[in-house]
């Protein structure tokens, strides 16, 4: 560090360069403007001469008029090489920034290979591809397991559905024939199924045309 200020960057020294190549081509133009002031004023000097008819005052200035218009010639070179620095130096700075992105970069991807074990990476994905087999097999297991339930339970209630209805039917017909039948004497028991005229021929022939086998 500077014994009076901050230690000067890439950067400021750029700009400071920047700003004295501008400072430099703004000269090289004022000057330019009064060569080229001068030269008409020649000029018209020459043409002045030449009038009265004194050649040798001609002469003169007509060698000056070489020279100055020599010297504005320089001037457009030197505001060209001037240009040319300019972009130079701004072209370094551009490199200087990325080189210095670069070794940021750098930096930063060494830490992360530093900290970064690519042994233990690839054991850490090969657990989770295992456990997340795992788990899609579970998951394929429970989803089996319930549509067995499921689907158990809903033939069980489609059969009671239809012993009931086959049942109830059988009801019907019984009810329909006990209605029909003799009325037994009071005091004696009730005769069996089959002294009733439903015998288990007719309830099986029952069944088979509801379609129960």
């Amino acid at each position: 560090m500077s014994l009076f200020g901050k230690r000067k960057t890439a950067d400021d020294v750029i700009k400071e360069q920047n700003r004295e190549l501008r400072g430099t081509q703004r000269s090289i133009a004022r000057d330019r403007a009064g060569l080229e002031k001068q030269e008409k004023q020649l000029e018209m000097e020459i043409k002045k001469m030449a009038k009265s008819g004194n050649r040798d005052a001609c002469k003169i200035l007509a060698k000056q008029l070489v020279q100055l218009r020599k010297q504005k010639t320089r001037t457009y070179a030197v505001s060209s090489k001037v240009t040319s620095m300019s972009t130079q130096t701004k072209l370094m700075n551009s490199q200087m920034k990325m080189a210095g992105a670069m070794a940021t970069t750098t930096k930063t991807m060494q830490t992360v290979n530093k900290t970064m074990d690519p042994q233990k990476t690839l054991q850490t994905m090969q657990n989770f591809q295992k456990e997340n087999m795992k788990m899609e097999m579970t998951e394929e297991m429970m989803n089996d397991t319930l549509d067995d339930i499921f689907d158990e339970s809903g033939d069980e209630e489609e059969s009671q559905d239809i012993v009931n209805q086959v049942l109830d039917e059988i009801g019907i017909e019984i009810s329909g024939k006990m209605a029909n039948a003799p009325a037994t004497a009071k005091g004696l028991p009730a005769a069996s199924s089959s002294k009733s005229g439903i015998t288990d021929d007719e309830i099986e022939r029952q069944l088979k045309a509801l379609g129960v086998d």
